[in-house]
């Protein structure tokens, strides 16, 4: 596979990751996700997830944009 086919596939990130770039904890991204207020992860199969790195960056800017009255 060529590196520009490559490119196209959406990054994962495992969980440990997500707690390192949103700096929450495992507990609090399961329960933001109960509430709809958080990405949900792909299933991965064997008990495996992953979240989709743009949904995680999204959601983080979103969180600066409130902070920053919506702009």
């Amino acid at each position: 596979m060529n590196e520009k086919a490559h490119s196209a596939f959406p990054q994962l990130l495992k969980r440990p990751a997500v707690q390192s770039e949103t700096t929450l904890s495992r507990s609090k991204i399961y329960e933001l996700m109960a509430e709809g207020k958080f990405p949900k992860p792909v299933s991965l199969g064997s008990n495996r997830v992953a979240w989709l790195r743009s949904e995680v960056f999204a959601w983080i800017d979103q969180r600066i944009a409130e902070r920053n009255g919506g702009r």
